[in-house]
């Protein structure tokens, strides 16, 4: 019976075994076609670089920057250098490949998340049973783009809001200049507007709008007979203050010069430190109104919250400009009047910093 036992045992483990080479075997070979499409991949990213290389001594050859005969060695020199990082880059490769097909891919190993699904290719030698990473390149599947036109950024704005009124400076406004203020936050694309310049981006996307005001004095805002208005409150206020929800599409064109950095793979703009302007507006829609009451009565602190309508204008759209290094200053004017069918209208203008982080 043991006899018997120790022979299946044999037996199950010899079949086991067969599976695990019949894996280890695939897996090899799965290797091996990996790196092969890595191959086509390095010519084609090779050849894109090129292209954008000619492209831009054809650029300075039409400006008059430098002459044929120096745009034809240009293009020589380029078209080497080039084929060189082909040939000495698959030169790798190919190495690679004829290791793993020589020690039947034992001696030389894929980590074990990186294959061409996963977006990195990674090489190890295994010393003693253990991987030793030789190389590792997160960038091999996913094409590496040569010219971005189009970057993104968080944006994010603050600073005092008030109110323009027919017949009225600013000085004379009934809210609190320190006071009152505002805040967007959103997400912008900058696109680059021509091909072989960056002075001129368009700047678009979707921001959240709040603008704060804080009237003066002992008053608040109340609805009487289809108009809203400020009226005295009846009790002493310790805070009034009345705030606009808008979610708003801003566009502008913007201005400025830009750095040029260039590798063999990578061309990019930066406006790290650059001056900068934007000119455009805005379009959107009021998503709420606010109002926030804090006073005392019968010596009890009350807090008041009303999201009652306040006959203000459901679209809003406006003009609005920045200008700067970095952290730029910021200018925002709405061209809509605050309140609907007002016998006196109230434009809200908005100044102070913007962020793209």
């Amino acid at each position: 019976m043991r006899i018997i036992t120790f022979y299946l045992v044999l037996i199950l483990l010899s079949f086991l075994a067969q599976n695990v080479n019949a894996q280890e075997t695939e897996a090899y070979k799965k290797k091996i076609e990996t790196l092969k499409e890595l191959k086509h991949q390095i010519e084609n990213q090779e050849k894109e670089a090129l292209k954008y290389e000619v492209e831009d001594i054809n650029k300075r050859l039409d400006e008059g920057v430098i002459t044929k005969e120096e745009a034809i060695l240009l293009k020589e020199n380029a078209a080497k250098k080039r084929a060189l990082n082909i040939e000495n880059r698959i030169a790798i490769l190919d190495n690679e490949i004829l290791l793993l097909e020589r020690n039947k891919g034992k001696g030389l190993t894929l980590i074990e998340n990186d294959t061409l699904e996963n977006d990195r290719v990674g090489l190890s030698i295994d010393i003693n049973g253990k991987p030793t990473i030789l190389f590792n390149n997160s960038r091999w599947k996913r094409k590496l783009k040569y010219d971005r036109r189009t970057y993104s950024d968080f944006v994010f704005a603050i600073g005092l809001n008030n109110v323009l009124i027919d017949g009225q400076s600013l000085e004379d406004s009934p809210y609190k200049i320190g006071g009152s203020r505002f805040f967007e936050f959103g997400w912008a694309w900058r696109t680059r507007v021509f091909k072989n310049s960056n002075f001129l981006r368009l700047n678009y996307g979707v921001s959240f709008q709040y603008n704060g005001l804080k009237p003066k004095g002992n008053q608040i805002f109340v609805r009487d007979n289809g108009q809203t208005v400020l009226e005295e409150f009846g009790f002493d206020l310790r805070k009034s203050k009345f705030r606009m929800d808008n979610l708003v599409f801003p566009v502008h064109f913007e201005f400025g010069p830009s750095k040029l950095k260039e590798t063999e793979k990578t061309i990019r703009y930066s406006l790290r430190n650059k001056f900068r302007i934007g000119i455009g507006g805005y379009g959107g829609f009021n998503l709420g109104v606010l109002q926030k009451l804090k006073y005392k009565r019968d010596g009890e602190n009350i807090k008041d919250k009303f999201k009652r309508g306040y006959n203000t204008s459901n679209f809003v759209y406006g003009l609005s400009a920045y200008t700067g290094f970095g952290g730029v200053f910021y200018a925002k004017y709405d061209l809509n009047p605050i309140f609907k069918n007002a016998t006196v209208e109230q434009r809200n203008i908005s100044l102070g910093l913007r962020f793209d982080l």
